[in-house]
């Protein structure tokens, strides 16, 4: 097994010149991050130019305007999207995100990185992702909900169980799901459960989705683990990004892998505590203040500063480029499982591939979602719904298998495994379109 010393894999590089991809220059634009990682898999796999045009762009977005009365009744107009990236493998799957920076810039890459995380769990979906420029925090509940029926009605015809799944993603929740199906099942005259997942359990819901990304990555950080002899128990870990993903990966890091989270942030700040922190006192001080900060007994941590502690594992859990160029040289973690959406930039990776950090990418690493998602497609559409063990077993198995696949592929190819997973999930979304007679 390649990287002996105190854990660290290393592998030879891939020859990043022969693939005309020798040189980053770190990019604010997420899309363009997203072709450039695709870019390098292209060249490896010697993709035709038509194959590999059609796989750097969406094949169809819609782009519209929702006009919502707000409280104090007066019309505000809102900007939203739904970008379908590719379905050659089946609908197209991805959440539907509420935020006031959102750009459809994003929502492309986050399409594009779902339709790689489709294909790298080797579930029959394609890649999606919708967005709404607003901020869900100074929204009243009627807001919300006349913005989310808003939303169904505009984009709803691109919409359905055979077309385009969506699900939460940021600042959505399970009751605007809910919201979301039942203006969906209104204007089909009919109920519409299975055109979007993430519904609260009596509407149609999964049992095991609430945790299911959290879950996915730890799955992946034992495999990891396994792959590399190293011992799990007791392992230092640091978390950026404090909300589903990043509070459930440090209950169940610590319920079932036994690690020592000595640090969290949200998007206040962090804390850091050497001797661990306990996570239902988190979440209870969160609950209570809005923010990790002020935890008692741990000492303040900026998020910046959290991404460069001295510890073995590092989980961002937050949003998009926070590994860049210019901090990837001192990230000290030996091992990143990433469960944020593109939180490395490509510059990023080159270096801490050759730091010998041993990076889990984030369309493997939080696959979980979408795989139970896809359980709660399959539960919906035959009206008969699993026990939470049975979702817990599919999931470890699929999860299991994808970091299996990913890491063989680093193997072989030499390469870190953002680029070993590219190489995974375009052999399969490539396969598909050529047998449909795409390309």
């Amino acid at each position: 097994m390649p990287g002996q010393n105190n854990h660290v894999f290393r592998l030879e590089s891939v020859d990043y010149h022969a693939v005309g991809m020798s040189t980053f220059e770190d990019s604010d634009d997420p899309f363009v991050i997203a072709q450039r990682q695709l870019d390098q898999a292209a060249g490896i796999l010697e993709l035709d130019a038509a194959t590999h045009e059609m796989l750097r762009w969406p094949i169809r977005e819609l782009h519209t305007r929702l006009p919502v009365r707000m409280d104090d009744g007066k019309v505000k107009v809102f900007h939203a999207f739904r970008v379908q990236y590719n379905d050659a493998r089946g609908p197209c799957k991805g959440g539907i995100r509420f935020h006031p920076q959102e750009t459809v810039d994003t929502v492309r890459a986050l399409a594009a990185w779902m339709t790689w995380k489709t294909a790298v769990v080797d579930i029959p979906l394609g890649g999606g992702k919708g967005g709404v420029v607003c901020d869900p925090s100074k929204m009243s509940p009627g807001e919300l909900e006349r913005l989310s029926r808003a939303y169904v009605r505009q984009v709803g015809r691109i919409l359905g169980l055979e077309k385009d799944v969506p699900a939460p993603d940021v600042y959505t929740t399970p009751q605007i799901m809910a919201w979301m199906m039942d203006e969906f099942s209104f204007l089909k005259g009919a109920n519409e459960f299975g055109m979007i997942t993430g519904k609260p359990l009596a509407l149609g819901g999964s049992q095991g989705r609430g945790d299911a990304t959290a879950r996915g990555g730890i799955y992946c950080i034992r495999e990891a683990a396994k792959a590399l002899r190293m011992n799990l128990k007791g392992a230092t870990t640091a978390i950026q990004g404090y909300g589903n993903a990043g509070y459930f990966a440090h209950q169940l890091g610590h319920d079932l892998l036994g690690l020592n989270v000595v640090a969290v942030s949200d998007s206040k700040g962090g804390i850091f505590n050497p001797h661990g922190l306990d996570f239902e006192r988190v979440m209870a001080h969160k609950k209570k203040t809005g923010s990790v900060i002020g935890f008692p007994g741990a000492d303040p941590v900026s998020n910046e500063q959290l991404l460069e502690l001295d510890v073995q594992l590092l989980i961002p859990s937050a949003l998009e480029s926070v590994i860049t160029g210019a901090n990837a040289g001192t990230i000290r973690a030996k091992m990143v499982a990433e469960l944020a959406n593109g939180p490395t930039t490509p510059e990023a990776d080159l270096i801490m591939h050759e730091k010998g950090v041993y990076v889990i990418p984030d369309f493997l690493c939080n696959a979980g979602g979408v795989t139970v998602s896809y359980f709660e497609m399959v539960q919906n559409a035959y009206n008969f719904y699993w026990d939470l063990g049975l979702v817990h077993k599919r999931l470890e198995q699929k999860m299991t298998e994808a970091f299996r696949a990913v890491h063989e592929a680093a193997k072989e190819h030499k390469v870190h495994n953002r680029l070993a997973a590219y190489l995974v999930a375009v052999t399969r979304v490539a396969e598909a379109m050529k047998l449909r007679g795409w390309v």
